[in-house]
């Protein structure tokens, strides 16, 4: 179980900075930027992503981690602080980070400039919630199923109110916690789906229950597909809604068996590549541990610092507890 805790919290961080070389690119920008593919870390850690050389907002670094790890980790201290998932508790430890806070990223901006712990949102249907709330699902039992749905709101809505965000972190949480009780693809998927239905019935949105019917449509797909391409995967299901980001993340981490290969792939896709990187790295991270790529690691963790190990470490105490 300390294994698959420690994979879950090093596919995050992995995931997200190697998926943040082509972050919000189109495929064919992708290819353009990188025409031999993204194979790893293309380039010196620690030197300007090649894109973002001058600029305004941030010289994202090869091998840095974005707001997605900085706030797993600040969920990740909540829990550890309070023996709990409160959404106070994660918003306490939220104010503190400072990756991407910007009018370009109006769930984080609202929220900062509201420097009120307690705030609730009540819209913003993005996949923020749903990259963060691995510590989640790392701490409760898939058992738990209900307590895993109300704490992934928790954690969900000081920033991203909106049920298709809500009924994401569910589903990812759920997910996470499943793969760390070595549950199978198909065991993974169904549980994120009954979580995700389980959201959307108790926080409704207009279309209904359209966040799980995406998941398993997803899937479904890429399962029956003799190879997983990231050209076909960009023409079919470009990770730039709601509806793709995180079912598409959830379909590549219970039809994979990597969590490097998943990274890759989807780094080579584009749109919200490390969001989607990430959250497939945290899933089959915790699947199978060796599967993710300790250089990267290394340089993940030589840059930034976020000395995950030992994180995962006392979280792997609370599961073993069974304080949740």
């Amino acid at each position: 179980m300390r294994d698959r805790i420690i994979g879950c919290l090093k596919g995050v961080a992995t995931g997200d900075a190697i998926g943040k070389q082509t972050e919000m690119l189109s495929r064919d920008k992708v290819t353009q930027w990188y025409p031999n593919g993204v194979r790893g870390f293309e380039g010196t850690p620690g030197s300007v992503i090649p894109r973002y050389v001058g600029n305004a907002r941030r010289e994202w670094l090869i091998g840095e981690t974005t707001d997605d790890t900085e706030r797993t980790i600040a969920v990740a201290r909540a829990i550890l602080k309070d023996r709990g998932v409160s959404h106070s508790s994660v918003g306490r430890e939220m104010l503190g980070c400072r990756k991407s806070v910007h009018p370009g990223v109006r769930s984080l901006w609202e929220f900062h400039e509201a420097n009120d712990p307690d705030r609730v949102a009540l819209e913003h249907d993005g996949c923020g919630a749903a990259i963060r709330v691995a510590p989640v699902g790392l701490v409760y039992s898939s058992r738990n199923l209900n307590g895993i749905v109300s704490a992934a709101r928790e954690a969900s809505i000081p920033t991203h109110g909106g049920s298709h965000a809500i009924a994401g972190a569910a589903a990812t949480a759920a997910a996470v916690s499943a793969a760390v009780d070595e549950a199978s693809g198909e065991e993974i998927v169904e549980l994120a789906e009954r979580a995700a239905t389980i959201a959307e019935r108790q926080w409704p949105s207009p279309e209904g229950s359209v966040f799980s019917r995406a998941v398993r449509s997803i899937r479904t797909d890429l399962v029956q597909r003799p190879k997983l391409e990231a050209e076909d995967i960009a023409e079919r299901y470009f990770p730039n809604t709601p509806l793709t980001i995180v079912p598409l993340a959830l379909s590549l981490a219970t039809v994979m068996d990597s969590a490097a290969s998943a990274i890759l792939l989807a780094a080579n896709v584009g749109g919200d590549a490390d969001s989607v990187a990430s959250i497939a790295g945290a899933i089959l991270g915790a699947r199978y541990p060796d599967s993710v790529n300790d250089e990267w690691y290394d340089v993940v963790e030589d840059l930034n610092h976020h000395n995950l190990i030992a994180i995962a470490e006392e979280l792997s105490a609370l599961r073993i507890e069974g304080a949740f």
